[in-house]
């Protein structure tokens, strides 16, 4: 099996469509086809290092073999959540595979990820340290990168991906940005005058087609960003910091000042309102131990 996905992870993910699956590299170029190519790439490498464990092909694999699987992720030191995410990318591929008539039963139906704790309040930095990092930037560009990430709520990879022509004035002095996010779903930002004005000042000359955010040799990378991101956290205290905390922030803070949780959801382009919801839980704003009698 590990040559055959070897195979498929170098394949270029075109459609298989009318085409009955008949080795497992078919398999998984169909089940990453479409996918976002950060998504793909990852599930990829997840169905190699489930290949090189198990050494068989799909329809052999058993829950058996899953389970180890599950066991050594644990037995490897990996973090829970990186445990979560290796199983559910074996399960989505067994799922895919019985869907497609690949494989004779869905063996990994029945085994569970494992629990994850709830660390999301551990993550949202406070209002007055997200003003204190943006202030404390003294590169234009990389001042507005931070402000467009923390009010728009994106991902460092769609910050990459704005160009100009994404970007439209609005009334108010307000912009609009074009997102073109997860999963190839597309959804407009408004953006607050403060930051309109910074982000348009950024542009001079550039073309329509030319990216928002450049850096010597063209458009910023997402590990570019990452690091602008990290050493303004560091200024600030906060050295963990990443570009995905500022829409942990974003959405919190949000939460907080009385957005509704649809709005939070489609500004940051959720999958669903239970993933929204999750930042209430982090920081509710009421508990019933606030309504006891003081002992």
């Amino acid at each position: 099996m590990g040559n055959a996905v070897a195979v498929a992870a170098r394949e270029s993910g075109q459609a298989l469509a009318g085409r009955h699956a008949e080795t497992d590299a078919q398999v998984v170029a169909m089940w990453t086809h479409g996918k976002a190519a950060n998504t793909a790439r990852a599930y990829r490498r997840e169905a190699l290092r489930f290949a090189a464990f198990v050494g068989a092909p799909l329809p052999a694999v058993t829950l058996g073999d899953v389970q180890a699987y599950a066991d050594s992720l644990a037995a490897a030191g990996l973090s829970v959540a990186s445990q979560v995410r290796a199983l559910a990318a074996v399960k989505s591929l067994l799922s895919f595979a019985h869907t497609v008539g690949y494989t004779p039963a869905n063996v990994g139906a029945a085994e569970k990820l494992p629990a994850l704790p709830l660390t999301l309040a551990e993550r949202i930095v406070p209002a007055e340290t997200i003003a204190a990092l943006i202030e404390g930037e003294t590169n234009p560009r990389s001042r507005v990168l931070l402000r467009v990430l923390y009010y728009g709520g994106l991902r460092e990879s769609e910050a990459c991906g704005l160009r100009w022509r994404d970007v439209q004035a609005r009334g108010g002095g307000r912009v609009q940005v074009t997102v073109f996010g997860k999963g190839g779903k597309t959804r407009a930002v408004p953006l607050p005058p403060h930051v309109a004005e910074g982000l348009t000042a950024l542009r001079g000359d550039a073309e329509t087609d030319a990216p928002v955010f450049v850096g010597r040799r063209g458009a910023l990378s997402a590990g570019q960003v990452w690091r602008i991101v990290k050493a303004a956290g560091e200024r600030v205290g906060v050295p963990a910091l990443s570009p995905h905390w500022l829409r942990h922030a974003h959405a919190s803070h949000a939460l907080d000042n009385g957005a509704t949780p649809v709005l939070v959801r489609d500004t940051l382009g959720h999958a669903s309102l239970a993933t929204t919801s999750r930042y209430m839980h982090a920081r509710p704003g009421d508990s019933s131990g606030l309504y006891l009698p003081a002992v």
